[in-house]
């Protein structure tokens, strides 16, 4: 980072409690490439960065504004959700199932029955421990914290003093072991660590549609750029006005999948037009498609079944262009499903990047299928998110994003669309919601009266 970047970050440090943006916006990084406009792109992004660690480190969080208000309240806090009465019900019955399954495996082995029923009960065994030794951690933790409560009361100024500065560590150690408990009950999602092939297209708005569907292809190779993933463009077909009726793209790196799943549906844009001359706000339209491609699927495509087409590439190339056949169509017979490929010079190239893309699409519709009816009840859908409804619209003229699955409003779309800190943001809390829903099935099963 220069100078410039350093003295920044250092005084957005010292002063962290009179940026009223840090309450406000969550990050003073539009502000300070307002003041700065001879930083470069390093400087901002590291200052970003920084401010984003101060924001979890004092737990600063920008104010939600929401569309629905029974919706602000669904995301429940730690301490609410540990004062469900059907929660410490399921984490007594996982003590007890574990205390049970550790008494049959510990059995001298002439007592032991089932080899395979073993092997499940080994492994559950080691599924529940790090939960269990966690869940008895808190609970001295909680012993320990009424303690330090009683030491308060002690007439001794000193000893006051010091049960102050121990009940506070016992506050931050119960604090984290509740978070660490929850992150286990919250079942693992395999997918998660998986590559991805995104695909957006155009949808209603004619040319407008194109616009926005290209500044939302921009938005998410800014936002693999800004993750440190893996962007390569596999096929895109722009418009005349400098729009995009369809692209697809591979994307692979850490979590990216994890934090790409929530954009798949139906995106809305609602602003003036640059082709409008009266000024009208028109409503436009385009879809979001995440296909999930882990290294290894686990189904083979039977050649066969496959189509398979060559073309002369459209669009920009000069003379190879027009006089080679390199553009790949491939269409699965059984399935009806098309990818296409034009951007290598290669034909060779085109087929092997087309394939990938049509094993994604496979390994999407296999994966919807067997998923529907586990997600049917879920307000989020991970990963098989239809295109049948709206998932979020861009208001130009009010500066908003609303996203309404969970209700979420955020300003400043232009910066929303460079695909860093807001972008995450939003990403943020759809994990959130979709982690908690995912919990509060499994706690359905132990309702009470809470």
């Amino acid at each position: 980072m220069s100078l410039t970047g350093m003295f920044f970050c250092k005084t957005a440090v010292r002063q962290w409690v009179r940026l009223n943006c840090f309450k406000t916006h969550g990050c003073i990084l539009q502000n300070l490439r307002a003041c700065s406009s001879g930083m470069s792109r390093t400087d901002c992004m590291g200052i970003g960065r920084t401010i984003k660690s101060l924001h979890r480190m004092l737990q600063i969080r920008r104010t939600l504004h929401v569309t629905h208000q029974a919706m602000s309240t669904n995301l429940l806090s730690v301490e609410e959700l540990f004062r469900k009465k059907s929660l410490q019900q399921y984490l007594k019955e996982v003590e007890t199932e574990y205390r049970d399954l550790l008494k049959s495996v510990n059995l001298p082995e002439t007592e032991q029955v089932g080899e395979e029923d073993m092997k499940f009960k080994r492994t559950r065994v080691a599924n529940l421990a790090p939960l269990v030794e966690q869940v008895k951690n808190l609970e001295l933790k909680q012993k320990e914290y009424e303690e330090t409560e009683a030491l308060l009361k002690d007439e001794d100024p000193e000893m006051q003093e010091l049960a102050e500065i121990d009940r506070n560590a016992c506050q931050e150690a119960i604090q984290e072991l509740r978070q660490k408990i929850l992150s286990r009950l919250i079942p693992v999602e395999e997918l998660d660590e998986s590559d991805l092939v995104l695909e957006v297209c155009a949808g209603v708005g004619g040319q407008e549609a194109m616009l926005f569907t290209a500044e939302v292809f921009d938005m998410y190779q800014n936002f693999a750029a800004f993750q440190g993933w893996l962007f390569e463009v596999l096929e895109y077909m722009p418009s005349e006005i400098g729009g995009l009726r369809h692209a697809t793209a591979s994307i692979s790196g850490p979590q990216s999948y994890m934090k790409m799943k929530f954009e798949g549906g139906v995106h809305r844009v609602q602003r003036v037009p640059r082709t409008e001359k009266q000024g009208r706000m028109h409503t436009s339209t385009m879809t979001v498609a995440i296909l999930p491609q882990p290294t290894e699927i686990t189904f083979t495509i039977n050649p066969k079944d496959l189509r398979i087409e060559t073309k002369r590439a459209s669009g920009a190339g000069g003379q190879h262009v027009n006089t080679t056949d390199s553009a790949v169509r491939m269409v699965h017979i059984p399935t009806g499903v098309v990818s296409e490929c034009q951007q290598e010079r290669s034909q060779l190239r085109n087929r092997e990047k087309a394939m990938q893309i049509l094993r994604a699409k496979l390994y999407s519709l296999k994966l919807e299928d067997e998923t529907s009816k586990r997600y049917q009840a879920r307000k989020i859908q991970i990963g098989t998110k239809g295109r049948s409804e709206k998932i979020r619209t861009y208001n130009f003229s009010q500066d908003r994003i609303t996203d309404h699955r969970i209700g979420k409003t955020l300003h400043d779309v232009k910066g929303f669309l460079l695909g860093e800190e807001l972008l995450e943001e939003m990403n943020e809390a759809l994990q959130q919601f979709a982690e908690q829903e995912a919990l509060m099935d499994i706690l359905k099963e132990h309702t009470s009266d809470d």
